[in-house]
């Protein structure tokens, strides 16, 4: 992949923190409305070994109210502004659906990173904005919208063939549009209950035979706290465990809340994994 004129390695295990300009995130200790409250986000999360930031400015959980474009915009263009202002270096995903939102991240601050929860269903002109600039597109596997979502958990083929089967169309239409530059995301949490995202996880590796980089984005999600009991804010241990399997699996990309935990891990997995046998 290239963004900016730069090289990133889609190859290596990267850290991608979360940067969540909500107050609605499902996750309170995401929260980071003002600009300095993003900068010292930010700010912590290089210290800490983030090799990408994720800008989002619309909650995606469930049951999560709509947000106008303009209101989404205003508070990606803050996060941006922060991050820019902080590690420019950095590559920047954009949390969006909305093709306007890109289109004005792009020419307001370069290259992007597009994380598409919807993989372009929901605004399809969001797929020619990311063939029109060139710029990485991480297409996530969901159903319905964040309010319906967890309605739709019916995988007559299995959740793992369904979503395999999903990305392949999904990818071969991208493709068809010039998007060059695909990563996936399986989406944990989204239209899956509980047991269902433990089936997806133990066949990530399917996923990521496909031959595209995988995102996994497990932090503090309910699929952990469930099991082990209380809520987001006690599920650090349960995230770290899921993160570490993920690396098992093949995931190039381990999207975060908690920086530091997961930096820690992607170095040690990167001397424990010279020693598995390949799935291949």
């Amino acid at each position: 992949m290239r963004l900016n004129g730069k090289d990133i390695d889609p190859g290596k295990r990267q850290v991608m923190t979360i940067i969540n300009v909500t107050e609605d995130s499902f996750y309170d200790g995401s929260r980071t409305f003002t600009l300095d409250d993003i900068c010292r986000r930010a700010a912590a999360a290089v210290e800490q070994g983030a090799s990408i930031f994720d800008v989002g400015g619309y909650s995606s959980r469930p049951g999560a109210a709509d947000v106008p474009m303009e209101e989404e915009w205003r508070r990606v263009e803050r996060g941006l502004t922060a991050v820019r202002r902080i590690a420019g270096d950095i590559p920047v995903s954009v949390d969006t659906f909305r093709s306007e939102v890109v289109r004005r991240a792009v020419e307001s601050f370069g290259g992007i990173i597009i994380n598409d929860i919807s993989a372009g269903e929901f605004d399809p002109r969001i797929v020619d904005v990311a063939a029109e600039y060139d710029v990485p597109y991480i297409a996530m596997h969901m159903r319905g919208t964040p309010r319906t979502m967890q309605s739709m958990t019916d995988y007559a083929g299995g959740v793992v063939d369904d979503v395999c089967a999903y990305f392949e169309a999904r990818c071969a239409f991208l493709r068809g549009r010039g998007v060059r530059s695909i990563l996936l995301d399986p989406g944990f949490g989204f239209a899956k209950d509980v047991r269902q995202n433990y089936e997806l996880l133990a066949g990530l590796h399917r996923i990521c035979a496909m031959g595209y980089p995988v995102v996994a984005g497990l932090s503090r999600k309910s699929m952990i706290y469930r099991v082990t009991g209380g809520t987001p804010a006690d599920a650090l241990a349960g995230t770290s465990a899921l993160n570490w399997e993920a690396l098992r699996q093949g995931a190039s990309i381990l999207r975060v809340h908690d920086t530091r935990e997961a930096a820690d891990l992607v170095k040690i997995f990167s001397v424990y994994g010279d020693f598995l046998p390949s799935r291949g």
